[in-house]
């Protein structure tokens, strides 16, 4: 008792009130200080648990769920920022092409970044130089010209009375108007923070894409990394396949927008259709997304039926032969056969795309479709193949 009081006194920060010795503690106290010895101070591990025990297992089991539902919640509270997270990053390797040339050109990655950013923002701050004055004279034009529409509208007579009698176009523009409510600086105010949100996210999103860009090698180094190291080789020729996908198509798209942009604006100003700068930078935005322009072709064709029905007819019959262009020759020659994609599987894609994340979703499905699709040629199939 005396070496265990010695022991005890030498070790123990917390004083311990005074027991019976046939207390179970002092009983398990008796026994540790026996148990200890200079190999091994703590004493020696005891037996493993029981881990198919029903209570550990139901423990177990009821941890997982915990789990996964705190992941599930905490994904769901985060999806915004993390659909700007995955837009960003999607930027970035759609630019990234570009600075992986400029650095095989033996130019520092950073100038290389550098290059690419100032090559991008000069593009946006000249097509915004070019395009302000024209779009606010342009504006300017169809608010005063929306009187003169309204009473073409009421003119039976005109094509687009007759057709507002037959659609009741204007009732139902009204009726969309109304159903908004509120009073006018309540929807303003709603309206500027939209914009404000907007330009908050368009300004979260560049400059993650820039840390994206800057980091690409590190975060590509660190995700092959979390790959067991007998797969890491088949890993990275995988995951380089993919990056390549997506940034040609990244910036493939960008380029066939351009081109329908600028195929518009020269149809819409040989035919004197108003407003062709306007409506040409409405297309090749829309044209980012998978069948943007056709529906931009439709919208185009209203706007042309403003001027005759012909001249809308025949804007139509332009968007249907520019979307076959698109598809069976800029699409094969600019993008090639890096997203190589069924047509059944693209539909599919941008269908279950847009219905979850909108227009993003949309934007990102084709190459996330081409993703899984190699995924399942390299690694999916071959297994059940072999079954």
């Amino acid at each position: 008792m005396e070496e265990l009081a010695t022991d005890r006194g030498r070790r123990l920060t917390v004083d311990r009130p005074d027991t019976d010795d046939r207390d179970p503690i002092a009983a398990a106290e008796r026994v540790a200080a026996q148990t200890r010895s200079r190999e091994r101070p703590l004493g020696s591990p005891g037996s493993p648990f029981n881990w198919r025990s029903p209570f550990l297992v139901g423990l177990t089991a009821s941890a997982g769920v915990a789990v996964t539902y705190g992941v599930v919640r905490g994904l769901g509270a985060a999806s915004s920022m993390l659909l700007l997270i995955g837009m960003a990053f999607f930027v970035a390797l759609g630019l990234e092409p570009a600075v992986s040339w400029l650095a095989g050109k033996r130019l520092p990655r950073w100038a290389a970044v550098t290059a690419v950013l100032i090559a991008v923002m000069a593009v946006l701050a000249g097509t915004l130089a070019a395009a302000i004055p024209p779009l606010v004279q342009q504006g300017h034009q169809f608010i005063n010209e929306a009187p003169h529409y309204i009473q073409r509208v009421d003119d039976h007579s005109s094509w687009i009375g007759r057709l507002n009698d037959r659609f009741h176009v204007q009732q139902r523009i009204t009726e969309t108007v109304n159903s908004s409510g509120g009073p006018v600086l309540a929807q303003a105010v709603k309206a500027g923070t939209e914009v404000f949100g907007t330009l908050a996210d368009l300004l979260v999103v560049a400059v993650l894409t820039i840390y994206f860009l800057v980091d690409l090698p590190r975060i590509r180094v660190t995700l092959y990394r979390l790959v067991p190291h007998s797969r890491r080789p088949r890993a990275i020729l995988i995951g380089d396949e993919i990056y390549a996908k997506v940034g040609a198509y990244v910036s493939g798209n960008i380029v066939i927008s351009v081109v329908a942009g600028v195929a518009t604006f020269i149809w819409l100003v040989i035919f004197g259709v108003p407003y062709p700068l306007l409506l040409a930078i409405f297309v090749a935005l829309l044209d980012l997304i998978p069948f943007g322009s056709t529906v931009a072709g439709f919208i185009v064709a209203a706007v042309a039926l403003t001027v005759s029905a012909p001249i809308a007819i025949a804007t139509l019959a332009f968007y249907t032969g520019f979307r076959l262009a698109e598809d069976y020759l800029l699409v094969p020659k600019i993008i090639g056969r890096a997203v190589n994609v069924p047509a059944v599987a693209t539909l599919l894609a941008v269908l279950v795309g847009g219905a979850l994340l909108g227009i993003v979703g949309a934007l990102i499905a084709i190459p996330i479709a081409a993703a899984i699709q190699l995924c399942a040629q390299e690694i999916l199939f071959p297994r059940l193949d072999q079954l």
